[in-house]
């Protein structure tokens, strides 16, 4: 039978990282009878959109990109990391699906990422095996998500938690995390100060809080996988 082909970026700053992504593709498609991978390499955004400008104007296909989010920017700014251009080809070239690989294991990033990005498949390089790898490709090209084990466990906590935490809420969360002060989170966060220190107690009352100060709630709100 025929095999039908594939086309792959792989998007990440680190050489070796990609010719060992690289091998791991070709052995998915050497172990199935359905696909043949056609592979291009890329560490920086400005070879990336080259490859995506490419696709368009060749008028061909994309199937899926393996993207880290720590990409060099584009020398003319407009393309500042993997999230950015994550978004690009979301915009240009809505088909292709996106396999974000990365070492970031930070809640409140994760979180973002799938909202913005909605990847098809999300690996922590952490949790990252040969095996976990052909299992994302396998599964992301025959049209099944795949999440690495630190992305369900954050969704699932999310799931299991029965109150509504919204983008905001999560933003004053991580911003009292991070050190930042209540007089300064206007900056960041479209409210007013009085506004937001509304919500920090109203956060207080969904986590049970009785402590006045901010420990007690960036505790609880860490362990639940808010940030």
């Amino acid at each position: 039978m025929k095999k039908e082909k594939q086309s792959a970026l792989i998007a990440d700053n680190c050489p070796l990282i990609c010719e060992t992504y690289k091998s791991i593709i070709s052995k998915v498609a050497n172990l199935t009878s359905n696909f043949n991978f056609n592979t291009d390499i890329t560490y920086n955004c400005n070879g990336a959109y080259e490859i995506i400008k490419r696709t368009i104007e060749k008028e061909t296909s994309l199937n899926f990109v393996l993207l880290d989010l720590k990409l060099t920017p584009s020398t003319n700014r407009k393309i500042l990391s993997g999230e950015d251009l994550g978004l690009l080809i979301r915009k240009l070239l809505p088909s292709t699906k996106i396999i974000v690989s990365t070492d970031c294991n930070d809640n409140y990033r994760i979180h973002n990422i799938i909202k913005s990005l909605n990847p098809e498949g999300f690996l922590i390089k952490n949790d990252l095996t040969s095996e976990e790898l052909k299992n994302a490709i396998r599964n992301v090209v025959s049209n099944t998500p795949y999440y690495s084990k630190t992305v369900l466990k954050l969704i699932r906590k999310e799931i299991a938690n029965n109150f509504i935490i919204d983008s905001i809420d999560r933003k004053i969360l991580y911003e009292l995390s991070i050190g930042s002060k209540m007089k300064d989170m206007p900056i960041y966060i479209p409210l007013s100060a009085a506004s937001i220190e509304k919500r920090k107690r109203h956060l207080k009352k969904i986590f049970n809080v009785k402590d006045k100060g901010d420990r007690e709630l960036i505790l609880i709100a860490k362990e639940k996988g808010y940030i």
